[in-house]
């Protein structure tokens, strides 16, 4: 997702969200408010009215009525700052978009905002030892990571795979410096402990929210290079669609497509790779 198209959607939901909402909120009855909040915790049913954007000097806040965004685990979702002022709208539209009943697949961005704020800031999370433990896990997924496993037939998987793949492992190899080995055979293929130590302290200074946007990259595509070279703008949400689905798309063109199966699976990596984009955008 590029910023362009951030502030096209800007210029269009300011108007849906701060120009009509903040009016409508002045008769909003905070403690009943409360209540509808807590009630739609449990039963997951919609109890704001309008989610809109506060904007304040130093940034913006996500509101739901007159009430900031929270977390699942019941923290305020601290102010965007204003580089992060498209996402802050984006989310906001998330939000507004929800019909009576709540959908938490609907809610991409929120889930990844919320993931690094309850569990991936080790000033916020009630457990510090969560962030290491999502990092080595992450790491097991560069070592089984499927774009380092080529076959040598059909020729439309290897095509796919000189076009998706190799460019993949090339950027990675020479923006970090590290050898990154390939096989073409039955058997695991390790990777230089020099590699993991250096793709391990990428990772590590990743701030909250880009390591939870790259965990749901990685988890989604399950691919750590897919992910990481999506956090850092290193390919397009089409591009690492389509280097996920490297395998599907040789299978069908193969055999043909799996109506309510292959359809479903590429809008559901579309959709959560452009959350995931969309997240790490005031970083490029």
């Amino acid at each position: 997702m590029s910023l362009r198209f951030a502030n096209r959607w800007i210029s269009r939901s300011t108007r849906l969200f701060s120009t009509t909402a903040t009016s409508r909120l002045e008769n909003v009855d905070p403690s009943k408010a409360e209540v509808a909040a807590k009630l739609a915790e449990r039963t997951m049913k919609r109890f704001w009215k309008h989610a809109w954007v506060k904007e304040e000097a130093d940034g913006c806040t996500v509101m739901l009525d007159k009430r900031n965004l929270r977390t699942p685990n019941g923290r305020h979702i601290v102010k965007f700052t204003s580089a992060q002022r498209p996402l802050a709208y984006l989310t906001a539209a998330e939000w507004e978009a929800q019909t009576e009943s709540l959908k938490s697949h609907s809610l991409p961005l929120t889930s990844i905002i919320a993931r690094a704020f309850d569990a991936l800031d080790p000033t916020r999370a009630e457990d510090p030892r969560v962030r290491d433990q999502v990092i080595d896990k992450l790491m097991t997924y560069f070592d089984t990571d499927a774009t380092c496993y080529h076959e040598d037939y059909p020729e439309v998987l290897t095509q796919l795979q000189e076009q998706h793949w190799k460019p993949l492992i090339a950027w990675a190899s020479e923006n970090y410096g590290v050898q990154i080995n390939t096989t073409t055979g039955i058997f695991a293929v390790g990777q230089p402990a020099e590699t993991r130590e250096k793709l391990r302290a990428v990772v590590d200074q990743m701030c909250p929210l880009e390591l939870a946007a790259f965990e749901r990259a990685v988890m989604s595509s399950k691919s750590f290079l897919i992910g990481l070279a999506l956090v850092k703008n290193a390919l397009t949400v089409e591009q690492a669609a389509q280097a996920a689905h490297v395998e599907m798309n040789a299978q069908i063109d193969r055999w043909g497509e799996v109506e309510d199966s292959h359809d479903v699976e590429r809008e559901y990596i579309r959709q959560t790779l452009g959350s995931v984009a969309a997240v790490v955008m005031d970083k490029h």
